[in-house]
């Protein structure tokens, strides 16, 4: 039995599918945040609980990608500032899935991204992008990483949705196309591998899904190849613009399924 047939997939629903695991490989080396799209298509074509397991070995495979291509640009500091908070952020985001109804996770997620695209457009009005990430030390800088990190530990967790979240940070943060890119590279690649017992014991991974993500991780790699290519065509400020854009779009989609 083929996996079209095991997920009851038309030709049209595995193409989406496909489009959308290959939009993973591009948002993770060219514009992240633009994976929420690939959310909601994988949301849209199977059940919404399964759909964020099947999508999580996807977007670890975009994740090792994107770590390769861009690895020498992380920014640990930032790293380990985050992960104490981000961990918080996935208990409370699993022990959330235990009650809540697809509804109230997308309503949730939608909410949480648009706030943080519209505190994002706020700040960037005020300042404009320094070199290096600024106020990392400071007493603000400390309960801003906390509160993103546990935010962006729960979106991920609830809808693999963390992507536009920590976004917002790094681009609050004052990171420069590069540094951005190399350290969420790192930052998912970890936070994502560290989610998968907890959706193996949810139930969201099993043989099953497993299946499917082999065939769908091929059309990563194509996508991670073309997002490389585009990233160096594209200006600091059109990657701040595009960023924010496919959070709003992210967001949006996400209260209007």
């Amino acid at each position: 039995m083929d996996t079209m047939t095991l997920w009851h997939l038309t030709g049209w629903e595995f193409a989406a599918l496909a489009f959308a695991a290959l939009l993973v490989g591009f948002s993770k080396t060219a514009v992240s945040g633009a994976n929420t799209v690939s959310l909601a298509i994988f949301a849209a074509v199977l059940p919404a609980r399964a759909s964020t397991g099947i999508l999580l070995p996807v977007l670890i495979a975009g994740d090792v990608l994107a770590v390769l291509t861009y690895r020498r640009h992380a920014h640990w500091p930032t790293l380990w500032r985050l992960f104490p908070a981000v961990g918080v952020g996935v208990v409370v985001g699993t022990l959330f899935l235990v009650w809540a109804d697809d509804a109230v996770v997308r309503t949730s997620i939608g909410v949480i991204l648009l706030f943080m695209a519209g505190v994002t457009v706020w700040r960037r009005r005020r300042a404009d992008a320094a070199e290096q990430p600024d106020e990392l030390t400071s007493r603000t800088g400390r309960v801003k990483a906390r509160s993103y990190g546990v935010l962006g530990g729960f979106t991920t967790m609830v809808a693999n949705a963390g992507g536009p979240v920590m976004s917002m940070y790094l681009l609050s943060a004052g990171f420069r196309k590069l540094g951005f890119l190399g350290t969420s590279a790192f930052f998912f690649l970890i936070v994502n591998v560290s989610k998968l017992p907890f959706s193996a014991g949810l139930g969201l991974i099993d043989g099953h899904s497993l299946l499917l993500d082999a065939v769908l991780v091929v059309f990563v790699v194509p996508g991670a190849f073309l997002g490389k290519w585009a990233v160096n065509r594209v200006n600091q400020r059109l990657f701040e613009r595009l960023v924010i854009a496919a959070t709003v779009v992210g967001g949006l989609q996400l209260l209007l399924a």
